[in-house]
């Protein structure tokens, strides 16, 4: 007892919360003062500052973003029911490279460069703005909840989705015959006066569940080759399928030493139920990055009222909406949801910047883009997108598709992929000369 009254005078502790405490109020009421709604404009945009002029600017970009989107956003959707545009193709692999790397390249060199100007900004106090890099702090913190969020979407998903085959299984080992055999694959064809008039087993549009199909493919899953024997057989599978169809059910004399093609993927990034899982994720948390920087992008240029600051930005946004739309149109049509869920992801997709740039014109006339309070917000958001972005490129995108076994397995397509992918983030990266 006495030990501890003799060194608690040493401690200070009461001194020691009330530094706390004065820090804290201290570093608040910085933040606070920073916020503040005090003006600090550029002169360099007064001198080209015309408003009759930059709404007409405006209203082309609206027009030019609003085509621009909706084409890139269609094309992969529309053209999946077309032979040269199929999202198994390689043509829609390399151009849905390029796309990846003009969205890297928006991340690093547009976004995360932007909210690093916005949040060092002259019209900030230094401190606490200029003391810790804040933009790379954020998009770091958006990275990793990205991940968090890519993860526990997928587990949900695989859940339900496992949980709705367990049923469909149990549905379908009803009638089902005593498989003395290997393949065992026998369509019922009974009962159709139950379950709404259609025959036990036929799916929605019209085709014919076949009883013991998964349990033929786990059967011979062992038996799929790796390396270079894996590629071959890759490359015979596919050959073997576009012989004999899609909808071809081998239900008898079908050997067992031959790579099989049947509808069924091998070697192409895991199969079909799990890689459907994982572009439903994919194409939903990627609209959430597009979507949030564009909002920001579209709100600074309505905003804006000098022409020389709109004009250049016209031809990036376009060109950055195109190729954007491109990669989501690509994910969703893989995700292979409902028309009206495809159709509703679409429309977000292609109104958000024209949106932003509407409400950005219509709150220019008191709204000052260079307050300490927007320079504050703008910075978050822009560091935000970029960490979503960069993470959706590089993890769900670019390393989804290269380090797949129909990659490895295609030289040419390899060359054509990086090609696109360079070719796509340097020309992106490049339009940061004049937007």
């Amino acid at each position: 007892m006495f030990f501890i009254e003799d060194i608690w005078p040493l401690l200070h502790l009461n001194r020691f919360g009330s530094k706390t405490r004065l820090f804290a109020e201290s570093l608040f009421q910085t933040v606070t003062d920073s916020m503040t709604n005090a003006s600090c404009q550029s002169s360099e945009l007064e001198v080209c500052r015309d408003e009759s002029a930059a709404l007409k600017l405006k209203l082309i970009a609206i027009a030019s973003i609003l085509l621009a989107g909706l084409a890139g956003i269609a094309i992969p959707l529309i053209g999946k029911h077309r032979k040269f545009l199929r999202t198994d193709g390689s043509l829609f692999v390399a151009a849905k490279a390029f796309a990846a790397g003009v969205i890297l390249a928006t991340g690093f060199v547009h976004m995360l460069s932007g909210g690093n100007d916005a949040l060092t900004d002259p019209c900030l106090p230094k401190y606490p703005w200029s003391k810790f890099p804040f933009s790379g702090f954020f998009a770091m913190i958006a990275s990793l909840v990205t991940l968090l969020v890519d993860f526990v979407g997928t587990q949900y998903y695989e859940r339900k989705q496992g949980l709705a085959k367990g049923s469909m299984e149990e549905q379908g080992s009803v009638g089902s015959v005593e498989p003395d055999s290997e393949s065992a694959i026998v369509p019922i064809v009974e009962a159709k006066d139950w379950n709404g008039g259609k025959v036990f087993g036929e799916e929605e549009g019209g085709g014919m569940h076949i009883v013991g199909m998964h349990a033929h493919a786990a059967h011979h899953r062992h038996s799929h080759p790796h390396g270079q024997d894996g590629c071959d057989g890759l490359v015979r599978s596919r050959g073997h399928e576009h012989d004999h169809g899609h909808g071809h059910s081998h239900g008898h004399g079908h050997g067992h030493g031959h790579s099989h093609g049947h509808g069924h993927e091998h070697g192409l990034g895991g199969g079909d139920d799990d890689s459907g899982v994982r572009h439903v994720v994919v194409s939903q948390i990627l609209e959430l990055g597009i979507v949030s920087h564009s909002v920001i992008i579209g709100l600074s240029l309505g905003v804006s009222q000098s022409p020389c600051t709109i004009r250049p930005l016209i031809a990036a946004l376009s060109f950055h909406q195109f190729f954007e739309g491109f990669a989501l149109g690509g994910c969703i049509s893989q995700a292979q949801f409902k028309t009206l869920s495809t159709t509703i992801m679409a429309c977000f997709f292609v109104i958000t910047t024209p949106a932003g740039i509407g409400i950005g014109t219509a709150i220019a006339s008191f709204y000052n883009p260079y307050s300490p309070a927007a320079l504050v917000i703008e910075g978050i958001l822009d560091s935000l997108s970029a960490g979503i972005l960069v993470y959706m490129a590089l993890v769900d995108l670019i390393a989804a598709d290269f380090l797949s076994k129909r990659m490895s397995c295609n030289f040419r397509l390899q060359v054509a992929s990086y090609f696109m992918l360079f070719l796509g983030a340097g020309l992106m990266a490049s339009l940061a000369i004049w937007a």
